[in-house]
């Protein structure tokens, strides 16, 4: 699992601090250890607003409001959808980052030869901009789940590094 200590993670947080901003999070596949990773962080309390697990797809559309015809079409497990969750998320937390995570962790999902075990979708919304990734991890689920928060506390520091401050999110 993610230690507290993870260079990224921590530079994450320091820019959050530095910068006064604050983070929530949607996680499905992460189960909480995003939100968890973060919480366990110096002074958490100045930046971290909280986060949700909204695992089955029914809590994506029945806590979030994410529209049951956009996780059909797409799939709970996708760019779409995910997406979706991270702007639907600022209903729930006033933050100013705003992430969400869907994805693959074992078979029995949504998986294809296109989307594979392995494959996470994140989003950070921050001002009026969204950013969508997909990753392909491999290992364990645990693994997965690893790589994926390692990666996504690296994609929110560059984003914030190149980010012009900007309070408004567009739903």
């Amino acid at each position: 699992m993610i230690k507290a200590d993870s260079v990224s993670i921590e530079q994450c947080a320091k820019l959050l601090k530095d910068r006064r901003l604050t983070i929530a999070f949607a996680e499905s596949a992460t189960g909480g250890v995003l939100t968890s990773t973060y919480a366990k962080l110096p002074n958490a309390g100045t930046f971290l607003k909280g986060g949700i697990v909204c695992y089955d797809a029914k809590l994506k559309e029945e806590l979030l409001g994410v529209p049951k015809g956009l996780i059909d079409q797409y799939s709970p497990e996708s760019k779409e959808v995910t997406q979706e969750m991270a702007v639907l998320l600022k209903n729930l937390i006033d933050a100013d980052v705003l992430v969400a995570v869907t994805g693959l962790l074992s078979a029995g999902g949504s998986e294809s030869a296109e989307k594979p075990v392995g494959t996470m979708f994140y989003s950070i919304a921050l001002g009026d901009k969204v950013m969508n990734c997909r990753e392909l991890f491999k290992g364990t689920p645990d693994a997965i789940v690893s790589q994926t928060i390692e990666q996504i506390g690296k994609t929110i520091t560059k984003t914030l590094i190149n980010h012009q401050p900007s309070k408004n999110i567009v739903n």
